[in-house]
Parts: structure tokens; sequence; C-alpha cells
């Protein structure tokens, strides 16, 4: 629950208008925080609560989610799950029954399946059971497409297939505004740049990281600056973060490399440290200044462990040879860097929670 909701659900402040709210300095920004115990006390010792406010306050704060509320997690659990079980027995089916099927009867099953998911889809409408419908059929092209050109010697290199596969769906995705859908486009075009680069362009692992990272990350930074525009289906948090992690894992481990051998590590890997470093320091920006996100400050916490770790290990397996020695100075400072940016973790947050 946003903090707004708390403090100016029906009306429950009487009196408390914008202007009284912005007379308690109170501002837009802080009404989009999670409405916190702490939170809700700090209004009240500043005036802008009530006694009988904050208790209302703090009861719709940590009020245990009503019965419609768990009916449509559920459903949208089992409706996920389902859909997921149904397209994992599509594939299985196809692959157990590969031989028997002629080509016909293989493309005409797919096309059956993936034409039915759109009507469903057209007919359910944006809801979210039409959304896992149409995630369904933007699933089964792939399949199609590997049919046909299993049928037909077609000679398409596989990195085709995955970006033909991505234009083709592309349409399904903009017009659906799902989020899965998104993330599905963007690892169907991950995978074809790792096919194509190893299958055609014959480049370097440590550039294919970097490119992979740039790509995931404009995704990120793309829905960062949309989600600040306010558009409804792009206010969850879970897409972002996981392309947080798409965007720093691959950066991680090429700035790893770089500080674990900095001699043999070339161009790819010290760019990598640098926009490594570049945007962790704007993930701690984001923190204080746009968005309270505590996962996106825990990336950082361990994009710097690593780099740290690695550093001092490196140093001490270069200076001495005593292994059992090393292996312990390293878990003591493991232990110890994790303890250090658990207290910073909760020092940020309790920051947070003052303002």
């Amino acid at each position: 629950m946003l903090l707004a909701e708390a403090v100016l659900t029906r009306g429950s402040l009487a009196g408390t208008g914008p202007e009284r709210l912005a007379s308690s300095a109170v501002s837009s920004d802080l009404l989009d925080l999670a409405a916190t115990p702490e939170r809700l006390r700090a209004l009240a010792d500043a005036g802008v609560l009530t006694p009988p406010d904050l208790e209302r306050a703090l009861r719709l704060a940590v009020a245990t989610p009503e019965r419609p509320a768990w009916r449509r997690f559920l459903s949208t659990v089992l409706l996920g799950f389902g859909s997921l079980l149904v397209l994992s027995g599509v594939i299985y089916f196809f692959a157990y029954n590969w031989a028997a099927l002629h080509r016909f009867g293989k493309m005409g099953l797919l096309l059956a399946a993936i034409i039915a998911a759109s009507v469903a889809a057209w007919r359910l409408g944006e809801g979210l059971a039409g959304q896992f419908a149409l995630l369904f059929a933007a699933v089964l092209v792939g399949p199609l497409l590997a049919v046909y050109g299993q049928a037909y010697q077609t000679g398409a290199d596989p990195y085709e297939l995955f970006l033909g596969w991505s234009l083709l769906v592309l349409p399904w995705v903009v017009l659906a505004r799902f989020e899965p859908l998104w993330l599905l486009l963007l690892l169907l075009v991950d995978t074809g740049l790792c096919l194509f680069w190893v299958q055609v362009a014959d480049g370097e692992g440590t550039t294919l990281l970097l490119v992979l990272s740039l790509v995931n990350g404009g995704a990120w930074l793309a829905h960062e600056l949309l989600a600040q525009r306010d558009i409804p289906w792009l206010h969850g948090r879970w897409l972002p973060r996981v392309l947080a992690v798409m965007t720093l894992a691959p950066l991680v481990s090429l700035a790893t490399y770089m500080v674990a051998a900095p001699r043999e590590a070339d161009t790819a890997s010290r760019v990598a440290l640098g926009l490594l470093l570049a945007v962790m320091a704007a993930v701690y920006f984001f923190h204080r200044q746009v968005r309270s996100e505590l996962f996106l400050l825990t990336l950082d916490a361990v994009s710097a462990m690593t780099l740290i770790t690695t550093f001092i290990g490196r140093v001490l397996f270069r200076s001495s040879h005593d292994e059992v020695g090393i292996f312990l100075v390293m878990a003591l400072l493991i232990i110890g860097e994790v303890g250090l940016a658990v207290w910073w973790l909760r020092a940020e947050s309790r920051g947070q929670e003052e303002v």
C-alpha cells in the first residue's frame, strides 16, 4: 500500500488536503513511498495525522490481504503455471511423436493452437487471461518456425530462427502491454545475438558479453524512463529488477576478469569495468533521488564485494604460497564484507524510513 493511500484513503484526515500536506513538507514524491509504520508515526509526530487517523492508517498499512486479494493472487499464479504446463506439454508432444507425424500434421496442429490462442486473447480482452493466451501464442511461433525449417530444409541458421521469431511476435508484444511478453522478446533477441556471434561473427566472448549487457541495459533504461511517465502497466518492479540482473551479470563477470588478470584483459573487459562503476553510481543516485530501491542497492553491494574479493585474492595468491592461510583470510574477508553490506543496507533502509 502506498503512503498516500494510508493518509488520504476515503478522506479520513479531517481537513487534510494538498495545502496542509505541502505546509507539512510532505511532497508528492514522498506520498509514493510505502506506508510503513515508521513513516506513519513520523507523520503523526509532525502533526499531519491525528491519533485516530494514525490508528486507522496503521491498520491499513499492516492489514492482512482480504479474501478477494488472495483469490486474485492465486488465480494469477495458477494461470501462469497452467500456461507453462500446457506449453511444455505441447513441446513434449511434438518431441515424442515427431517421427510419427506428417509435416502437414505438425504445422497444422501448431497453427491451430496459435489461432486458438490468438482468438482466445482477442475474446478475453486486455485482462490477465487474455494476456497469458497471447503469451501462449507467441511462444508457439518458435516451434512452428522450427517445424517449417525442418520439414522443408530451408537451410536457415538457428540465429535466424530466433531473430525471425522476435520480429513475428513484435506486433503482439507492442499491443499486449504485458511485461512477460517484453521479457520473452528480449530473451529471443539475446539468444539470436549469441547464436549470430558464434555462428557468423566468430568474435570474442568478452565482446559478446559487453554487447548483451548494453542491449539489456538499454531495455532497463527504457523501462525506467517510461515508468516515470506514469504508464500503468509499467508500475511493477519485478521486470526492471530482472533487467538489472541481466545487465549487471555480464559486466560483473568481465570486470572480475579484468581485476583477476589485468595484463590479459582486452578492451571489452576494461570498458565493462568502467561501465559497471558508472551503473553502480547511477543505481545509488536512483535510490537516493528517484525511488527507494534496496534490491538494486543489494546488486551494487554484491558487485562491489565480488570485485574487492577478487582483487584481494589475486594479491594474496601472488604474494604467498600458504593456501590454507589464504583461504582462511578470504573466508574472514567475505564474512566481513557481508556484515558490512548488511549494515549499509540497513542504514540506507532506515534513512529512507525517516524521510
